[in-house]
């Protein structure tokens, strides 16, 4: 009885003086810009975003006020194939956790069985038989006294973080990549849109040298220069319906759909970039899923040096089992019939070649890894926004210089026009204008279309509205609210 009350009192004392074992997490330090603003948005102007600035939670597409672009966007959510992925992942990693906190409970176990024995005597009738019930129950628990169970829960729940970042940041992929995909579709549209005016100017060109041919006063060539030019436009108006084809598909596949279910009505692209609101570069760390996921590995990596240390401690299981045996079934429950025993067992390795030490080893080495590809994803954000506010703000100052080349191309096609209807010049003249008009027009649609997907690029950049505070809580992963 005594040595059982001793085995007891050192049960609790090592449970009671339980430590932990292993480093305590802080976020690492990110690289951060000395300035406070963006160094692009300083540039154009920008004023740092207010705190109602931002863009709206989880629908950051309606900033474009387009409802065609907003029922698009809506399937990604609920028929993107690759989100749907990545949410079943999630939801895998948060299991991980239920499991990983079912060690820090004891586990119990129970059976039944029956058997039937037969001994000594080798004719009939003799030697004997008799039955055996026996009913045994038993439990263990293996108390943390290290903490190495509850970081392994924290590893998991920082995980499963780390995996709900990676729903976000798919989720925010693949909306960024159909608004892309949408603006240049409609790009193409406007492409369409200007060819076809331009064959049909064209055309009137084709009659126009003709009849001058036919009268006498224009050659074959300037016939032949001003079909050459029909002709092109023509075949360009073929190619592009190629392209605008795949961007359709494209959608169709974002939406979860198959590309013969999805026709994308022809829009010509009417609206200019609306403002994005940038923000200051601090805040950049909690709206961006793929930092955020990145800072929660950092944090799992973390606890695994912890557990690694914990193995060079011993382990304690403290264990019982009872249950009722009898040979007879009357008697199965009866007090003579019970059995029942107790006692804690206290483990530690001696001798592993070095195993452990290595393991720790392999940790920190994990950490490390972590920390240095949680710092190249904030400096990978600051580029990207920082390219995308460079492209809007240089794109919006060729497309002023694009209005004036068209306007000035424009001018001399007529005043080039007038003058090869009047003799005093030939069609190279004209031929030359009509070139430089339509470059500068398709330069002017492509960079519309540029500075949309530029706008897209740079909301993406920007983490899309999404924030840290929209992350599942431990508290939530673990089943408690």
């Amino acid at each position: 009885m005594k040595r059982r009350y001793l085995l007891a009192g050192v049960s609790m004392m090592l449970v009671s003086t339980g430590c932990m074992i292993g480093p305590k997490y802080s976020r690492p330090a990110a690289p951060m810009p000395v300035t406070k603003v963006f160094k692009e948005a300083e540039a154009a102007g920008f004023k740092p975003a207010q705190p109602d600035d931002g863009l709206p939670k989880g629908k950051w597409w309606e900033i474009y006020n387009d409802p065609a672009l907003n029922a698009l966007e809506a399937q990604v959510n609920i028929s993107n194939q690759n989100v749907l992925a990545a949410e079943a992942q999630f939801r895998q990693a948060r299991a991980a956790v239920q499991a990983a906190r079912s060690a820090l409970w004891p586990t119990v176990t129970a059976g039944l069985s029956f058997s039937e024995t037969r001994t000594g005597g080798v004719f009939v009738g003799g030697g004997s038989t008799y039955q055996l019930y026996d009913l045994p129950l038993g439990g263990s628990w293996q108390p943390d006294l290290w903490r190495n169970l509850r970081r392994s829960v924290t590893a998991s729940v920082a995980s499963a973080q780390a995996t709900a970042g990676d729903v976000e940041n798919a989720r925010l992929l693949y909306q960024s990549e159909l608004a892309q995909d949408y603006y240049q579709i409609h790009g193409i549209d406007g492409k369409i849109a200007l060819l076809q005016k331009t064959e049909s100017s064209y055309t009137d060109y084709v009659t126009l040298t003709r009849n001058r041919y036919q009268a006498g006063v224009a050659s074959p060539l300037d016939v032949d220069q001003a079909e050459s030019q029909l002709y092109g436009v023509q075949s360009t108006l073929i190619d592009l319906g190629t392209q605008r084809a795949q961007f359709e598909h494209a959608i169709a596949v974002l939406t979860g759909k198959p590309p013969a279910d999805v026709m994308i009505p022809p829009a010509v692209l009417a609206t200019l970039p609306p403002a994005v609101p940038a923000g200051v570069p601090s805040e950049l760390l909690e709206r961006r899923p793929d930092i955020a996921r990145a800072e929660r590995t950092v944090a799992a990596a973390n606890e695994q040096i912890g557990i690694a240390l914990a193995a060079f401690y011993p382990t304690l299981t403290l264990s019982a089992s009872g249950g009722f045996e009898s040979t007879s079934l009357k008697q199965w429950f009866d007090l003579p019939s019970r059995f029942w025993s107790v006692g804690p067992a206290l483990a530690e390795t001696l001798f592993d070649a070095g195993r452990r030490k290595s393991i720790v080893a392999q940790q920190r080495a994990a950490y490390d890894a972590s920390v240095a590809n949680y710092r190249q994803t904030v400096l990978t954000a600051f580029q990207q926004v920082e390219d995308n506010l460079a492209t809007l703000r240089i794109l919006a100052q060729e497309s002023g210089k694009v209005q004036q080349t068209i306007k000035a191309a424009d001018s001399a096609l007529t005043v080039s026009t007038i003058q090869y209807k009047a003799g005093t010049t030939n069609y190279l003249t004209v031929l030359t204008a009509q070139v430089t008009l339509l470059n500068a027009q398709v330069t002017a649609v492509d960079l519309e279309t540029r500075r949309l997907v530029a706008s897209v690029q740079l909301i993406q950049a920007i983490g899309g509205g999404w924030s840290t505070s929209q992350m599942p809580q431990a508290g939530e992963l673990v089943g408690r609210k």
